[in-house]
C-alpha cells in the first residue's frame, strides 16, 4: 500500500503541538506557483515616480505588467505602451548633459535634455548599436562590424573602419604570377588598345569608397582584413583617432559533445549539440590598434606585461612538463578587455585575463605606440575569481583615477588607481565581500551592496568616492536587493528573509528611512504552514576554518536519531543566509524532514560564496577534499549539539551536490549510510573547460588532480545504499557521466545502488512530475535505510 508522506507543525511547545496544512512531496514538487509568484525584473520610471516590475498576484498563466507610483503607493497593471513611454531608454549623456544617446530596436535616437524631445536618427535594416559622444560632440556608432560618426550638426555620416572577412593577396600568389601571369598581363595590354581603356577606366587601386569622394585629396579608408578570425570589442577614443579592436582565432581540433534526444515530436531520435570538454582547445586572441592620423595598425605589446612568462606553481608536481615549459620559455596567452578611456581622452586602461586563470593585470596603455605598463596585478596560483573582480567594475571617477575591486586582502575590496601618480588606494575593507558597485551619475558617491554585518546579511551602503566611513541604508535583516532611481532619490529592494519569499519595498534614500512593503505575494495555503527558521550555526573546520550551515532540528526524533545533510550545487553558491533560498523545493523538502524525524543540516562548504578568497578557492586541485569534509564535520557537530546518531546519517543534493554525495559515499562510507546523487558529475575530465580549468587546470597538464577529484576512480568504495537521479537530455552535466558510472559499478559487482532517469529533463528539472518523482525516491530512500 502506498505510503502518504504527510508531516506535523509544532505550534508552541511541543505539548501544543496541533495538525496543520499537512505537506507532501507531491504537494511541494508541483509547479511552484502554489506558492505565489514573487515580483521580478523592476525598472524605474524615467522620471523615477513609478517603480515598474512583473508579477502574478492572481495566479495566472503568465506573469503581468504592474507599477507602484512612489508618492501615492499605488498599486496597479500597467499596460504595454504606458510602461514603454514612462520608462524611456537608458541613455548615455553629452559631457554637459544635454544630449543624451541610445539605441532602440536597432536604431539611434537622440534626446533632448532641455526640450524633453526625441529625435530618431538611424533607420536601418542593418542594426546600430554602441553608440556614445566624442569629444567634440559628434556620435560614433557601429552598425554591422564597422564604425561610423555622425556630425549633428550638418546630419553627415562618415565611416570610420573598413573590416574586410578574408585578407588580401597572399605574398606567395604575387611571386607565383611573377613568372607566367605578369608577363600575359602585360603583353595582353601591349597587344590591345581595349585592354589599355578599361584598366584605365577600372583602376583597381580605386575603392568603393572613392566613387562617392567629391575630394581627392581624401584617402580611401584602410582595409583591415580580418582573415578567418573573429571580429569582436570594437572601440574608438574620444578624440575618434584610436580604433582598437580584437581578433578571436577560433580553435582548431576541438570536438564538440552532443546530447541524445529520444522524445521527440519527429518519433527519431534527435541530438543536441553540445558543449567541448574541460582541455580542448580554447580560441586564442589578439588586440590591435587603428591610428587614423597615422593610418597605421600595430598589435598590442602583450609580451610587455610583468609576469607573462610565469609559470604556475602546480607544474612543480610533473618535473618533466617543467622544465620542457621553462626551456620553451613562451608568452602565456592572455585575453584583453578594453580600452577603457578617460572622458577627456587623455589616458586609455586595459584589463588583461591570462588564459590558464591565475593572473589578471589592470595596464596603462600608450595608444600611439601600443606599449603597456604596469596598474595592478592579481595573482592567484588557485585562480582569479570573487565578486566584482575583472573589467565589468572598472571605471573612472575623474581624468586621473579609476576603481576597480581586488582579492588582494583576501576579501574582494574597492580600490582606486591614480594613473598619473600610479597610487592606489583602498576604500573598503575587512571580512566581508563588496558584491555589486554603481556609481552615481555625479561620481560623487559609490553604492555598494555587500555582507558587511554578516556573511549571510546583504544591505545596501553608500560610500563617497574619496573614501570614508560606509553608510547602511537598507535595514531589514535578510537579503536586500537595490534597484537605485535614476534621479537617486529612491530605492525599490527586492527584500526576502528564511522562511518568507522575496517582496517589493519602497524606500527614500536616507540613512534611517523606512521601507514600506508594495507587494504581497505568498498564498493563502503557502501561509497555513509555519514554515521553518533554520538554525544558522558556525562551526570550526578541522582546519579551524569557520564553517556556516543552516540546521533543521527534528519535530520529533525518530528514535534512530537520523540525521539527513543537504549539499547544495554549483560549488561557488551561498546557500546558508537569512533570505529566501533558491534551492526553495529542498528548502520545503527539509522541512518535511524535519517534522517526520530527522535533523537536517545545510552547509556552506569550502569553495562556496560569500567568505573570501580562502573559502572560495580551498578545493584547488583536490574536489572532493575539503567540500567533503566540511560535511563531515558537520555531522561531528550534529552528533555532539544535535544528538543524532552518526550510524544513520544521509546525504543528498543536485549537480555539484550530486558530486560530493557520491564522493562521500565512495570515500566516507563510515560517514554515510545513504545518499542521493542528483545530476551528479562523475569524471570531472568530462565537464566544461571554463568551469573546470580554474579549479583543476587541464587533465593532460594535471592528471593528479582530476584523478583525486573524480568520483569515478573511487567507485570501490561504496558500502552503503546510493541513488542516482539524472536527466536524459542534460545539456550542462551529460547523461554519458551517470552512464560511464554506472558501467564502473556493474564491473566493480556493487548491487546497492540504482539509477534513475528522466527522458525530457534538462540539468535543471522543469516537469513537476520529474521533480515530484525524484524527490519521492530520495525521500523512500532515507526512510528504508537510515530507519531501520
Amino acid at each position: 500500500m502506498k505510503r502518504s508522506i504527510t508531516l506535523f507543525l509544532l505550534l508552541g511547545t511541543a505539548a501544543q503541538a496541533q495538525q496543520i496544512a499537512p505537506l507532501s512531496v507531491e504537494k511541494i514538487m508541483r509547479d511552484q506557483k502554489w506558492i505565489g509568484v514573487a515580483p521580478s525584473n523592476f525598472r524605474w520610471a524615467a522620471d523615477s515616480r513609478a517603480v515598474f516590475f512583473d508579477w502574478n498576484p492572481e495566479n495566472k498563466e503568465k506573469v503581468e505588467g504592474y507599477q507602484v507610483n512612489v508618492s501615492s503607493g499605488k498599486t496597479e497593471k500597467a499596460d504595454e505602451k504606458s510602461k514603454e513611454a514612462a520608462i524611456g531608454i537608458n541613455y548615455t549623456f553629452s559631457g554637459n548633459g544635454s544630449l543624451g544617446i541610445a539605441e532602440k530596436n536597432g536604431d539611434i535616437y537622440l534626446y533632448n535634455s532641455k526640450t524633453k524631445k526625441e529625435q530618431r536618427l538611424t533607420r536601418t535594416l542593418e542594426r546600430e548599436s554602441n553608440a556614445r559622444f566624442l569629444r567634440n560632440g559628434e556620435v560614433a556608432f557601429q552598425r554591422g562590424e564597422n564604425l561610423f560618426i555622425l556630425d549633428l550638426s550638418t546630419n553627415e555620416t562618415r565611416q570610420l573602419t573598413n573590416f574586410v572577412k578574408g585578407k588580401p593577396a597572399a605574398a606567395t600568389d604575387k611571386k607565383k604570377a611573377l613568372a607566367q601571369d605578369i608577363w600575359l598581363k602585360g603583353d595582353q595590354a601591349n597587344l590591345f588598345d581595349i585592354i589599355k581603356k578599361r584598366n584605365k577606366e577600372n583602376n583597381p587601386a580605386k575603392g568603393i569608397f572613392d566613387k562617392t569622394n567629391d575630394d581627392p585629396k581624401e584617402k580611401p579608408l584602410r582595409a583591415l582584413y580580418l582573415g578567418e578570425k573573429f571580429l569582436s570589442g570594437v572601440t574608438v577614443s574620444p578624440d575618434a583617432r584610436y580604433v582598437s579592436y580584437k581578433l578571436i582565432t577560433p580553435p582548431i581540433g576541438a570536438t564538440n559533445t552532443i546530447v541524445p534526444n529520444y522524445v521527440t515530436s519527429s518519433g527519431y531520435t534527435e541530438d543536441i549539440a553540445g558543449r567541448t570538454k574541460v582541455g580542448e582547445p580554447m580560441p586564442t586572441y589578439e588586440s590591435f590598434i587603428y591610428d587614423q592620423q597615422r593610418d597605421t595598425v600595430y598589435s598590442v605589446h602583450t609580451e610587455q606585461i610583468p609576469g607573462i612568462k610565469d609559470l604556475p606553481d602546480y607544474v612543480k608536481d610533473y618535473p618533466k612538463q617543467l622544465e620542457e615549459r621553462k626551456k620553451k620559455n613562451e608568452d602565456r596567452q592572455v585575453n584583453l578587455s578594453g580600452p577603457f578611456w578617460n572622458e577627456s581622452g587623455t589616458a586609455a586602461i586595459l584589463v588583461a585575463d591570462a588564459l590558464d586563470n591565475k593572473d589578471l593585470w589592470i595596464l596603462k596603455l600608450d595608444a600611439a605606440t601600443g606599449n603597456l605598463s604596469i596598474i595592478d596585478r592579481q595573482r592567484d596560483e588557485a585562480w582569479i575569481g570573487g565578486p566584482g573582480i575583472g573589467p565589468r567594475n572598472i571605471g573612472w571617477v575623474d581624468n586621473n583615477r579609476f576603481y576597480f575591486q581586488s582579492e588582494a586582502s583576501g576579501y574582494s575590496h574597492l580600490y582606486l588607481a591614480n594613473v598619473t601618480t600610479g597610487e592606489k588606494k583602498q576604500l573598503t575593507s575587512g571580512k566581508w565581500e563588496v558584491q555589486k558597485l554603481q556609481l552615481s551619475k555625479d561620481k560623487k558617491t559609490f553604492y555598494i551592496s555587500g555582507n558587511k554585518e554578516h556573511p549571510g546579511i546583504t544591505h545596501f551602503y553608500k560610500l563617497d568616492v574619496n573614501g570614508g566611513a560606509l553608510v547602511q541604508l537598507t535595514n531589514m535583516k535578510g537579503g536586500n536587493e537595490v534597484t537605485l532611481s535614476p534621479d537617486e532619490k529612491w530605492l525599490a529592494i527586492n527584500h526576502s528573509y528564511m522562511n518568507k519569499p522575496w517582496e517589493l519595498y519602497l524606500q527614500p534614500n536616507k540613512a534611517g528611512a523606512k521601507a514600506i512593503q508594495v507587494t504581497n505575494s505568498s498564498s493563502k495555503e503557502f501561509n497555513s504552514y509555519q514554515w521553518r527558521e533554520p538554525d544558522l550555526v558556525a562551526f570550526k573546520n578541522r582546519y579551524g576554518a569557520d564553517v556556516y550551515a543552516r540546521v533543521y532540528p527534528a519535530a520529533k526524533p525518530h528514535p534512530n536519531r537520523p540525521a539527513v545533510v543537504f549539499v547544495h550545487g554549483a560549488g561557488y553558491l551561498q546557500n546558508v543566509h537569512y533570505w529566501w533560498s533558491q534551492y526553495s523545493r529542498e528548502y520545503m523538502f527539509n522541512n518535511l524532514l524535519a517534522d517526520n524525524g530527522y535533523t537536517v543540516i545545510d552547509i556552506d562548504y569550502t569553495a562556496s560564496s560569500g567568505y573570501g578568497r580562502d573559502h572560495r578557492t580551498g578545493i584547488y586541485r583536490h574536489m572532493g577534499g575539503k567540500d567533503l569534509t566540511d560535511q563531515v564535520d558537520g555531522v561531528k557537530m550534529l552528533v555532539e549539539k544535535y544528538n543524532v546518531n552518526p550510524k544513520h546519517v544521509g546525504l543528498y543534493g543536485g549537480s555539484y551536490g550530486g558530486f560530493i554525495t557520491l564522493m562521500a559515499l565512495f570515500t566516507e562510507p563510515e560517514v554515510f549510510a545513504s545518499g542521493g546523487a542528483l545530476r551528479s558529475v562523475t569524471d570531472w575530465a568530462h565537464y566544461n573547460h571554463g568551469y573546470t580549468s580554474n579549479i583543476l587546470n587541464e587533465p593532460y597538464n594535471d592528471e593528479l588532480a582530476y584523478k583525486r577529484s573524480s568520483p569515478i576512480y573511487f567507485a570501490d568504495g561504496l558500502k552503503g545504499n546510493l541513488l542516482m537521479c539524472h536527466g536524459m537530455v542534460d545539456v550542462n552535466v551529460h547523461f554519458q557521466d551517470i552512464v560511464r558510472l554506472s558501467q564502473r559499478l556493474i564491473e566493480l559487482g556493487k548491487n546497492n545502488w540504482e539509477l534513475a532517469v528522466y527522458p525530457v529533463e534538462d540539468h535543471g528539472f522543469v516537469e513537476p512530475s520529474g521533480w515530484t518523482d525524484e524527490y519521492k525516491r530520495i525521500f523512500k530512500l532515507f526512510e528504508t535505510t537510515l530507519k531501520k
